[in-house]
């Protein structure tokens, strides 16, 4: 007998109703997603920042990092692994606890909505891990290549040198980009896995969860790019005044020339990185569900096929 994790919907079984009511596997597997995630897709991460912050063709970014050498490559991952680890367990586990209580406090309301608003609420917790994000952007600035020795140092030295609100610049592009963007990929990963074709074999579930995951985190990340630049913008400069969005984005279109198109530097790479990242990502997250036992229990009572 084959299991097949769709329902009559094609949505995956941890995005229906019908859920076991313990939190702890949504938020561990959404941790181990995104440990997996960030070991494979870094070094192109950090290709893609040096686009993003001096406006560098390709190329010339990827000469830049190869250049600084090996010892190099991975400086800064810590802060996104306890980041992206942090939110992705955020983000699955809250989603889904949020979904369960807001269905039983509002039965009348349709899933669709109490979806949005879990998604929603999930994106703007994972916004409270902004000084991670924050950390890594100057971890891999080159220009604080020589002012900070490792992760730790690096959050030492903002806080002790330009205090708390230092850890949250950026916030506002942050907020403005994780919302819709859950709300968007909670929504469609069911109905775009729906259109591929279906399968009963483990393997062919884990493809059609990869691709699904892949396309979807594609599109999302390459619609929210300039919300990036703008952020990576706020974020690589270390005390003076905290500008707001609006202004840094006017920062930034001057600095490309007032061309749309120049803050789109670094979407074809960041574009293929998130085909990776995303379908690594909700692969992975369907693929530990099942080990840890929380999806064959759904399966067996619902969602077995022969």
């Amino acid at each position: 007998m084959a299991v097949d994790s769709r329902n009559s919907n094609g949505k995956s079984s941890f995005d229906s109703g019908q859920r076991d009511e313990r939190d702890w596997p949504d938020f561990a597997c959404g941790a181990g997603a995104a440990v997996v995630n960030i070991i494979v897709t870094f070094p192109a991460y950090k290709v893609m920042f040096r686009q993003q912050v001096e406006g560098l063709r390709f190329r010339k970014a990827l000469r830049q990092v190869l250049k600084e050498g090996i010892a190099n490559l991975y400086r800064g991952v810590l802060p996104p692994l306890m980041q992206k680890g942090t939110s992705l367990a955020i983000m699955f586990g809250c989603y889904h606890k949020f979904q369960r209580v807001l269905s039983k406090t509002f039965p009348n309301t349709s899933s669709v909505k109490t979806n949005a608003v879990a998604a929603l609420l999930a994106g703007s917790l994972e916004a409270s891990l902004t000084p991670f994000e924050r950390v890594q952007t100057l971890m891999s600035h080159r220009g604080h290549n020589e002012r900070f020795t490792n992760t730790f140092h690096a959050f030492r030295v903002v806080g002790k040198q330009f205090g708390l609100l230092e850890y949250y610049r950026g916030l506002t592009p942050i907020l403005l980009r994780n919302g819709p963007s859950n709300v968007l990929f909670f929504g469609l990963r069911g109905p775009i896995k729906s259109l591929l074709p279906e399968t009963k074999t483990s393997i062919g579930n884990a493809a059609n969860d990869f691709v699904s995951g892949a396309v979807l985190g594609a599109c999302l990340s390459t619609l929210a790019f300039p919300i990036n630049v703008v952020k990576s913008h706020m974020q690589k400069q270390l005390g003076g005044e905290f500008i707001n969005v609006w202004k840094a984005f006017n920062v930034v279109f001057q600095e490309r020339g007032r061309r749309i198109r120049r803050l789109f530097y670094g979407v074809s790479l960041n574009y293929t990185r998130a085909l990776m990242s995303w379908g690594i990502i909700n692969c992975t997250y369907e693929i530990l569900m099942k080990l840890t036992g929380f999806g064959q229990l759904l399966h067996k009572k619902k969602y077995a096929k022969v």
